[in-house]
């Protein structure tokens, strides 16, 4: 064979190559499911929206008019975001349903399914253009917000109508029972049961003693194992650093790790204890549908459960607080500080909370309501145009 043809076989089966080529489209997606654990483990009634808004002004919500009737629910459904990865430019149809919750916030603009009573949510972008290598100008608010780390990764730019980000975000509230049931036994240990139909791939029982941090990981709990209280010599660094390398094995890129734990890095590590665990993947596909047109070659779901869980020491603290009036330490209980208190009158009817503990709470509840009316009240920070 000449060197011209020889030539030719390689220029024609580099083409053929390249031609044969697929274009390739990826979607990746992390977020949490945030509970709150009873004597017996079971998920209880709490209201997720004690406390201020951590979401920038710029974000949608569900209309106040319906705030009123969920401002209680079994489950949180926090900050899944949704990111695009494309050899070349695309246009997508991206849609959500929640059959047992509602899409309660949400960017960019979208279609939104109230349903009923934590039943037949749904979100929708019915035109989601991806834009792999564009330098979009992305919306920006004063204040601070977490919601700015999830745009940390290498993921394409996109564009819904007039409205740019980097990535799908929605949030909502769920009244279903989430597989992790912990529970401490008398002699001080916790056990963890897993309800659900799969295996617990990945737990975390993490405790923060006022600064003072501990935590033990546990792998693949089918039934139930017993965990020993966590020693409190543990450094916040390597905690980020090994949790953000787990999340990377289940399928998430470094960067898009990274950004999860930075954006819960002072809501997962507080005061307090609580099992953070990798939620099974096909439970997750069953609680939140997912569908993408056209269809990615890869779709990536990683969910974090969080049970926070009423330990020893938070008891004892909280019981403290209370006998003295310390309205300072019980604020820093948050949003989870209401469920625990009810739990600690179920198995402790003399500690049945001071005054300025209740007026407290009754305080952060009317706020709570007067926010819900106003359009401000659940953002942060105000808008740059």
């Amino acid at each position: 064979m000449s060197m011209l043809k020889v030539l030719a076989a390689l220029v024609f089966g580099a083409f053929t190559l390249s031609a044969a080529q697929p274009d390739t489209l990826v979607a990746h997606e992390w977020g949490t499911f945030t509970s709150v654990a009873s004597e017996q483990g079971y998920p209880v009634e709490w209201a997720p929206w004690l406390g201020p808004s951590d979401l920038p002004c710029f974000v949608e919500r569900m209309d106040g008019k319906n705030w009123k009737v969920i401002l209680k629910g079994l489950v949180r459904m926090e900050t899944p975001v949704l990111y695009f990865y494309s050899s070349r430019p695309a246009t997508l149809s991206v849609h959500v349903d929640f059959p047992d919750g509602w899409i309660t916030e949400w960017y960019p603009k979208a279609k939104v399914t109230a349903g009923g009573q934590f039943s037949g949510g749904r979100i929708g972008w019915d035109s989601v253009e991806v834009l792999p290598g564009a330098d979009l100008e992305f919306p920006t608010a004063s204040g601070d917000s977490h919601y700015f780390y999830a745009r940390n990764t290498d993921s394409a730019p996109l564009r819904v109508g007039d409205q740019q980000e980097k990535l799908l975000f929605y949030r909502g509230i769920g009244g279903f029972r989430v597989p992790v049931q912990p529970t401490y036994l008398s002699d001080g240990r916790l056990e963890i049961r897993n309800a659900g139909p799969n295996p617990i791939p990945l737990a975390i029982v993490f405790e923060n003693r006022a600064g003072k941090i501990g935590y033990r990981v546990v792998h693949n709990i089918a039934d139930a194992t017993t965990v020993d209280p966590p020693e409190m010599t543990g450094d916040f660094q390597q905690l980020r650093q090994d949790l953000a390398s787990e999340l990377t094995g289940f399928g998430l890129y470094k960067k898009e790790a990274e950004a999860m734990v930075e954006t819960w890095r002072d809501s997962w590590f507080e005061d307090g204890t609580r099992v953070l665990y990798i939620y099974p993947r096909n439970q997750v596909d069953a609680l939140l549908p997912l569908s993408i047109n056209p269809k990615p070659s890869a779709i990536d779901r990683v969910f974090v459960g969080r049970v926070e869980v009423l330990s020893p020491w938070t008891q004892q603290t909280i019981r403290s607080a209370i006998g003295t009036g310390d309205v300072a330490t019980l604020a820093k209980f948050g949003r989870f500080l209401d469920p625990f208190l009810e739990q600690i009158r179920r198995t402790s009817p003399d500690a049945a909370g001071s005054s300025r503990t209740n007026a407290f709470l009754l305080q952060t509840r009317q706020e709570i309501q007067k926010s819900s009316s106003e359009t401000s009240g659940w953002n942060s920070g105000s808008c740059i145009e």
